[in-house]
């Protein structure tokens, strides 16, 4: 396969996001417009120097809508990436394309949500409720009772454990390393909230093996970020992340539909991470040895230990004693998710992972890795994954 990405030609310059919180009493327009007009400010623009919008396939903030909200005049390059989850990292990628081919010059990447107050991602769905057909094949799992995301992890963690030999203490540690820095962090929703080991063992049990302290917190809140060229990134008000790397995957085989019928494969050795972290690495010249600190995608703690042996941090058949051993907190081998994640900071479908990245590669994360120049960032398991590398300039 033809491969002609360079690195370092584009730049991450501007980060923001609004207040996370269960109720956040406006639209998901006005989280998206506060967190926007403050990733703009923070690049040292003003919102006329836009011409570019990206979105996620989940967003109800529209590119129009958006720009209608922050007063630009006219778009030149607009576009949306997903599914869902596996969306963010794409939708920076998708910013360098427009950006490289000459369609746009500052690109304004956004993701919000009124995800508790409003539409829940991890509520249960039917076949009656509107979501059977339309290519997500649930109609032929919902029968059966997979009518959620929380199920559908669950069932793969359940074959981790006999395939591979997860253990609950690997579950727990993850949980507990992803709210320690949350303690860390003023802006997580868990700042004040401590976790103890007793304290997750002692939460129910929602779909077994995984307990409340293994899912994602629902939320309503919005983060965005402003994409640019390298030279022009040079003249903006904060220090440039640059993007080194950026990669999509479907993984060997495409199967259909959302979610659900990855269940039927043959193996979980063949997820789509792997694929996509073979792509970003090459791209980049770089290797697992490289990442100073990562962001995983945490919807449940079972995607994090997924993906660990997926970008090259461990064995599979060690993963378990790889996390147990603490090589995710400070300090140790891969620090991860040091704003707390989606199980501890917010359930921004990813988009804040990217923020806590480029905070990382600036050095102003409230759980800083001392000399953090390679930062990844990745955007979900199945049914698809992408992943992005920042490093300093």
């Amino acid at each position: 396969m033809s491969d002609t990405w360079v690195p370092d030609r584009c730049a991450v310059v501007g980060i923001g996001t609004t207040a996370y919180s269960k109720a956040s009493g406006v639209s998901v327009t006005s989280l998206a417009a506060e967190a926007s007009l403050a990733a703009i400010a923070d690049a040292g623009l003003v919102p006329a120097d836009i011409d570019g919008l990206i979105r996620s396939d989940y967003d109800e903030t529209s590119q129009v809508a958006l720009a209608d909200a922050l007063g630009i005049d006219d778009i030149a390059y607009w576009g949306q990436n997903g599914p869902g989850g596996s969306g963010p990292a794409a939708m920076v990628g998708q910013a360098v394309a427009a950006i490289v081919s000459g369609q746009a010059t500052n690109v304004l990447v956004y993701r919000a949500l009124n995800g508790r107050s409003g539409r829940r991602l991890g509520k249960g769905v039917s076949v009656d409720g509107g979501v059977g057909g339309n290519s997500s094949y649930l109609e032929l799992f919902s029968p059966y009772g997979v009518t959620s995301p929380g199920q559908f992890f669950a069932m793969i963690a359940r074959r981790y454990q006999e395939e591979w030999g997860l253990t609950s203490e690997a579950l727990a540690e993850i949980a507990m390393v992803c709210r320690r820095r949350a303690n860390a962090n003023p802006a997580a929703q868990m700042y004040d909230r401590p976790l103890t080991l007793d304290d997750y063992y002692a939460s129910r049990m929602i779909s077994d093996p995984l307990r409340l302290y293994d899912f994602c917190l629902e939320t309503d809140g919005a983060a965005a970020l402003v994409v640019t060229s390298a030279e022009r990134a040079r003249d903006c008000a904060q220090p440039p992340a640059m993007i080194r790397s950026v990669a999509q995957g479907t993984g060997t085989r495409v199967g259909p539909g959302q979610m659900y019928p990855v269940l039927m494969g043959e193996s979980l050795d063949t997820l789509t991470s792997r694929r996509v972290a073979e792509r970003l690495y090459a791209r980049a010249g770089l290797t697992a040895s490289d990442v100073d600190v990562a962001q995983l995608y945490d919807c449940f703690t079972i995607t994090v230990f997924l993906q660990l042996p997926d970008y090259g941090f461990c064995d599979r058949l060690d993963a378990s004693a790889f996390v147990e051993g603490g090589a995710l907190d400070v300090g140790g081998r891969i620090p991860i998710n040091t704003a707390g994640g989606q199980l501890s900071e917010a359930y921004i479908h990813g988009m804040n992972h990217i923020v806590e990245g480029v905070r990382q590669i600036r050095g102003t994360s409230t759980a800083q890795v001392p000399g953090a120049e390679v930062s990844l960032v990745t955007s979900a398991p199945p049914p698809g994954a992408s992943a992005l590398l920042l490093v300093s300039a």
